[in-house]
């Protein structure tokens, strides 16, 4: 009866150690980032993060409860512009800055897929942004877009590669 006993709980150590080794290899899924985190963990978009703190948008980029897409130029886009505009824009005129940063933002997630040629988007700045494909490049205005779709907790972010102006 005791070998019995003793079996059983041999078994036993045995399953529970083996459940506990696989359960070491199975990776644990991260929660996706909102837009502002998303960019800010990446390298290219430090300017961006930067005049989005400035304008106070951080917070709305940030929430949860509302979905955004946003055509995210890169830092060498913000290097295309004149550094005294920028500058100024950044230090001294958060209007004119949200009204630029809002241009880039559209609400809802739009991905790749859902733009066509000459489709036309109100952007939350209010003014509209012009879709066009020509062969397999997507162009927001002039800005042409060089990735697509990264997805967010709270929306989309497509790469672009200047600053466009309404």
């Amino acid at each position: 009866m005791k070998k019995i006993k003793i079996g059983i709980l041999a078994i036993g150590l045995c399953l529970i150690m083996t459940i506990a080794s696989f359960s070491g290899c199975v990776e644990e899924q991260e929660e996706p980032k909102n837009i502002v985190e998303t960019a800010s963990a990446n390298d290219d978009f430090e300017t961006l993060v930067t005049a989005v703190v400035a304008a106070g948008l951080d917070g709305t980029l940030s929430d949860e409860s509302s979905e955004f897409t946003v055509f995210a130029p890169t830092d060498d886009a913000f290097a295309d512009l004149d550094p005294v505009f920028l500058n100024n824009l950044v230090e001294n005129d958060t209007a004119n800055l949200t009204k630029i940063l809002t241009y880039h933002v559209v609400s809802g997630s739009v991905m790749s897929t859902d733009l066509s040629d000459g489709m036309t988007v109100a952007t939350v700045e209010g003014s509209n942004i012009n879709i066009t494909i020509e062969d397999d490049d997507v162009y927001i205005n002039d800005a042409m877009v060089t990735s697509v779709d990264i997805e967010c907790s709270n929306g989309i972010i497509h790469v672009i590669d200047k600053v466009i102006v309404p």
